[in-house]
């Protein structure tokens, strides 16, 4: 599924964006601030049950994350550090975020955990690939975009539908797909590297 095939799509729809970041002297390790200042800020709404300001700050933590490259790329300053600094933030800002879905009543615990470390495990495959000397690999059904675009729309949904399903919002249903894909996503991931380095 994974929407991170798309990015050379999207970089030219987000082009003039960027520019108009350079113009306003925004960096791109500020705008990975940016972007985890957001998902700290989603992850206490969710916890409060603001899912309207949850999903606003997941929208602009995807947002910024999805710039901060670019920004680089433009300005031609990207560099090992910056890519470093923005991988960090993203785990973060995931912990951030799937941790303040179910530290409140949207989820129960049992299933958080299940999606955090689905979501963890897939991502320190992809890099931990890399490591070996694989390659960095994001290849598998669910990616950090999927995710994001998941959570926007499933806070949607918890705000056009009250009450969920079975007495669990939306968002606590979507940890649960988080945590299976997630797992899978890893095991697709480990899966490819390890046929790799057996060549």
């Amino acid at each position: 599924m994974t929407l991170d095939n798309y990015r050379p799509h999207v970089a030219g729809i987000i082009k003039p964006i960027v520019k108009v970041c350079v113009k306003l002297h925004l960096t791109p390790n500020a705008s990975t601030i940016i972007a985890f200042i957001a998902a700290a800020a989603a992850g206490y709404a969710f916890y409060q049950s603001n899912i309207l300001m949850g999903v606003i700050f997941v929208f602009l933590n995807a947002f910024f994350d999805a710039i901060d490259g670019a920004i680089a790329r433009e300005m031609n300053i990207a560099t090992p550090g910056g890519d470093f600094l923005d991988h960090v933030i993203d785990r973060y800002a995931d912990i951030f975020i799937i941790c303040g879905i179910f530290a409140g009543p949207l989820a129960p615990w049992p299933i958080g955990v299940f999606a955090l470390t689905g979501v963890l495990m897939s991502s320190y495959l992809g890099t931990q690939a890399q490591a070996v000397g694989v390659g960095r690999f994001y290849g598998g059904i669910l990616g950090r975009a999927d995710r994001l675009v998941l959570l926007i729309a499933a806070g949607i949904i918890d705000l056009i539908v009250a009450g969920g399903i079975y007495g669990m919002s939306f968002l606590g249903w979507l940890l649960v797909v988080f945590g299976v894909l997630g797992h899978f996503t890893a095991a697709q991931r480990f899966a490819h590297v390890w046929k790799e380095l057996k060549k």
